[in-house]
């Protein structure tokens, strides 16, 4: 068969009876994080007809938030507008900031919260994920997720208000004392933990108190798991534990989390960490989107995608980023990482223009690139390339930085992030800390509206 020819069969395969309130696309993406963004930038440098269906008008860099939760970082330094990222390709490019409320593989149909739906010659499905309580009682009443902006703000602005109770004597778990517990010992959990902590030591100290900083402040990192950093060498999660251990983080591993409350938590020993808030950076699952969207699901309610990246059993749908389960060539399961699906991205665009073309579409391939973690003011973990090149401390720490730098979609988030970091890092100020909502300072989290995360 000729090219042309296979292209026109590829056409027909994707032939679809539009409903006359329904839009028309080549190519439809819901969501816009990393894998999804990347899509649609590739595919509308190559001219091709694409609508990016986001709840947001922002790109949001998750890697950051738990700095922004913590005042390292401005919120302008995560959040990049999604019109100024597009606007060269604003031609081919339509972004529309809605709810998804219902995905149809089989025909390819994305349907809106005020009801319009948009028909997809091909469609990406990159929604993202939610947090995953477990089914654990209270935590999703009472807990502080870490996955959206607004998550890091809402708690940026509840750790504020309980640390000025807390200062004037009228804690609600203990008379002068203030306490976080976080809850999940991966990166998150280690990142954000040696982060307050730090604070405490450093930041509290010169707004507050030495004396209360030392004396009234506490932070806990909890998991049922009897280390930190599960997926790092047996060396790293040691240095890890050591060196949250010196900014004054208590370790409470082995032992899962029950139940969660306003006055904290409850673990599966029976005892207690009473705490002014609870964070929670226990795991994530996949979109609600997907279990109704006609697509098989697997592990964490996410799709088991073939090795070029497209859904089984249904024609033309991809699925990316953290909606999906992919495996390297080995057949493991890669992470849930930024770089997976930032990688996914690029080759899903690959395999979309060729589809298109009427040609052939390669498998997946991932660029192993390591982990990393960073676990406080000059002190990280990384380990690097597909051979895990242990790096600690310092070198690691710089490493960390210079990656995440570069990982930021603008040059302005570059820059901001960079002059945050060094003014940070140089002087301990925090002259961006802004109370976003003053109404998480209710300690019954009354009227607080948990995070569902998604990438829609």
């Amino acid at each position: 068969m000729s090219t042309d020819a296979a292209g026109q069969a590829r056409v027909e395969e994707f032939a679809h009876v539009q409903h006359p309130d329904e839009q028309h696309h080549e190519v439809v993406i819901v969501g816009a994080g990393f894998a999804g963004l990347e899509v649609a930038k590739r595919l509308g440098r190559a001219g091709i007809d694409v609508l990016l269906i986001d709840q947001n008008l922002y790109h949001q860099f998750q890697p950051l938030l738990y700095q922004v939760a913590t005042s390292q970082v401005a919120v302008a330094s995560v959040a990049s507008p999604l019109r100024s990222l597009l606007h060269k390709l604003r031609r081919h490019v339509t972004l529309r900031t809605a709810t998804v409320s219902q995905i149809d593989a089989g025909s390819r149909t994305v349907t809106t919260s005020d009801g319009l739906r948009y028909h997809a010659q091909i469609l990406v499905v990159a929604a993202g994920a939610v947090v995953n309580f477990f089914d654990t009682p209270g935590a999703e009443e009472h807990a502080y997720p870490l996955y959206s902006v607004d998550d890091a703000t809402a708690l940026s602005s509840a750790m504020l208000g309980a640390l000025d109770r807390a200062a004037t004597g009228q804690s609600a778990v203990g008379e002068g004392t203030f306490s976080v517990a976080v809850v999940g010992s991966g990166p998150t959990g280690v990142e954000t933990a040696g982060a307050i902590a730090e604070n405490i030591k450093y930041v509290v100290s010169r707004y507050y108190s030495p004396e209360f900083a030392a004396r009234s402040c506490r932070v806990h990192l909890v998991d049922m798991v009897d280390t930190v950093l599960g997926p790092f060498s047996q060396a790293s999660q040691h240095y890890a534990a050591d060196r949250l251990r010196s900014v004054g983080v208590q370790l409470r591993l082995g032992s899962a989390v029950s139940s969660v409350d306003a006055e904290g938590v409850t673990l599966a020993d029976g005892s207690r960490i009473r705490a002014d808030i609870v964070i929670w950076a226990g795991g994530l699952k996949a979109n609600s989107l997907l279990s109704g969207s006609g697509l098989d699901t697997g592990r964490g309610g996410r799709v088991d995608v073939a090795a070029d990246l497209t859904a089984p059993d249904v024609t033309g749908v991809y699925v990316l980023g953290d909606a999906a389960n992919i495996v390297d060539a080995k057949g493991r399961q890669l992470p849930q990482l930024g770089s997976v699906a930032q990688q996914s991205g690029k080759h899903a665009a690959r395999n979309i223009m060729a589809d298109l073309r009427g040609e052939p579409r390669t498998p997946f391939t991932y660029l192993d690139k390591g982990i990393m973690a960073m676990v406080g003011r000059g002190a990280a973990v990384a380990e690097l390339g597909a051979g895990r090149l242990r790096v600690l401390g310092p070198a690691a720490f710089l490493a960390w930085l210079a990656v995440h730098a570069a990982l930021l979609p603008g040059v302005s988030q570059r820059v901001t992030a960079v002059t945050n970091w060094c003014r940070d890092y140089l002087s301990h100020r925090r002259p961006q800390v802004v109370v976003h909502q003053p109404a998480a300072y209710d300690h019954t989290r009354a009227g607080k509206t948990p995070s569902t995360a998604s990438r829609q």
